[in-house]
């Protein structure tokens, strides 16, 4: 993630300073969209921001490039958004328009030169790509954004609410002999146990936000677990224990 420990201290250092910018000022204050692992950079400094509200999110509750906010309605008196910006990029000829990935569109916007901490999730619907960025990056990338691979694009501004609607997760119910986050996270994506541990080994699973390399860990109430590369649940617990000594449990899916 990073290239040396002299990158992560600079992280470590502009978070301070943000959270204390807004404590001492009063006002809002924001850092652009983060990683997962440099979420958890954040989250790894509680201590040292004690007592300072603030407010993750990424453009809609589906998005894992979270936007990072200090201040607060209550400690500061008054509301204000995030600079967020959804952008939906649209083929000129959708007939004539290639298949393109993720990674089309992702490159297509670092090749224009543009810093990645502007740019959160980007989701693929059919021929259309819906980017969330920041408000100052989107009059850049509207002019500028013009063609991913060989297809001509268009790029216009969406109402984010109207695109990507709150959503219920999808509930489940299942056995499990315990309530370790492994053998949970194994039956809601239906892996192997060993296929588990290997993704805690790799740290992909985050749970609420931080990540967990403890395969054991008892999940609670209301914990949200994101899985790279599979996708995010929360457990709702454990409903009763089966007369075999089994746990029935409930855990949402968003899909």
């Amino acid at each position: 993630m990073y290239n040396d420990d002299k990158e992560l201290q600079q992280l470590k250092k502009r978070i301070a300073e943000l959270a204390r910018k807004s404590y001492e000022h009063n006002i809002y204050t924001y850092i652009g969209f983060l990683s997962m692992a440099e979420q958890d950079v954040f989250y790894s400094m509680e201590q040292e921001i004690k007592g300072i509200s603030y407010k993750v999110f990424g453009g809609s509750e589906d998005c894992e490039r979270q936007m990072l906010r200090f201040g607060s309605a209550e400690s500061l008196g008054y509301e204000e958004q995030f600079p967020i910006i959804c952008l939906a990029v649209k083929p000129l000829i959708e007939k004539f328009a290639d298949e393109l990935s993720h990674r089309d569109f992702l490159g297509a916007l670092m090749n224009l030169g543009i810093d990645r901490s502007t740019v959160g999730d980007i989701f693929l619907q059919g021929k259309n790509a819906y980017i969330f960025c920041t408000d100052k990056i989107a009059p850049f990338i509207i002019e500028n954004l013009d063609k991913v691979k060989h297809t001509n694009v268009r790029c216009v501004v969406e109402d984010a609410a109207v695109c990507f609607p709150a959503k219920e997760p999808e509930m489940i119910k299942f056995t499990v002999s315990s309530e370790r986050a492994d053998a949970v996270s194994s039956r809601v994506y239906q892996m192997s146990r060993n296929q588990s541990l290997l993704l805690f080994r790799e740290k992909r699973i985050y749970i609420n936000g931080r990540v967990n390399e403890n395969n054991s860990y008892l999940l609670k109430r209301g914990d949200i677990v994101s899985v790279r590369g599979y996708g995010r649940f929360i457990y709702y617990g454990c409903e009763y224990e089966t007369k075999k000594g089994k746990l029935s449990v409930l855990a949402g899916i968003y899909k």
